[in-house]
């Protein structure tokens, strides 16, 4: 089973496309927002490297890009 997280923060307009992908699909996505959550700001920075949302972990691992996390999405 796939462990997918998801970092975003509300105003970030390539979360929200995300976002709205997600609505209505069941999907077991953690979401963690980078704003309200600092701890969830620090892992972000430490395993990902940069602090670029949104950001899709699937099993530790960093997926950026709307359209990429979109795709992959579709695909999975």
């Amino acid at each position: 089973m796939l462990d997918l997280v998801l970092y975003y923060f509300e105003e970030c307009p390539y979360c929200k496309k995300v976002m709205r992908f997600l609505e209505g699909k069941n999907i077991p996505i953690t979401y963690k927002n980078i704003h309200e959550d600092s701890s969830a700001y620090d892992e972000l920075l430490e395993v990902g490297g940069k602090s670029q949302v949104p950001c899709l972990f699937i099993n530790g691992e960093p997926l950026y890009e709307s359209n990429d996390i979109i795709e992959w999405l579709k695909e999975h």
